[in-house]
């Protein structure tokens, strides 16, 4: 995800499945390019594809839910852990401020 290409596309994938054509329209970059990024948010799990029943060339990108709930599960640890930190920091800073150690 700290690529900004693969974090356009997770936002598109946000609106709706989207076939792989309409993605690489929606960049300045080469459809081989946008299939490089494609294929590394498959590997990670953040992305799959299905195919079109109609035609087997086509393949419709979805996002996948559950890595994204794991992720803000992380989120909200890590936040609460800098909520407690800086709350902490905040009395400590007050407390010698006022003089009282």
């Amino acid at each position: 995800m700290a690529d900004p290409t693969r974090r356009r596309i997770v936002e598109l994938l946000q609106e709706r499945p989207q076939r792989a054509g309409e993605l690489v329209a929606a960049f300045e970059v080469s459809a081989p390019a946008i299939s490089r990024h494609l294929r590394v948010l498959r590997r990670s799990g953040l992305v799959e594809e299905h195919g079109v029943e109609d035609d087997a060339r086509v393949r419709v990108y979805q996002l996948r839910h559950e890595p994204f709930v794991a992720l803000q599960a992380w989120l909200d640890q890590v936040q609460a852990f800098w909520t407690d930190q800086l709350g902490a920091f905040k009395e400590h800073a007050e407390r010698m401020n006022k003089g009282t150690p």
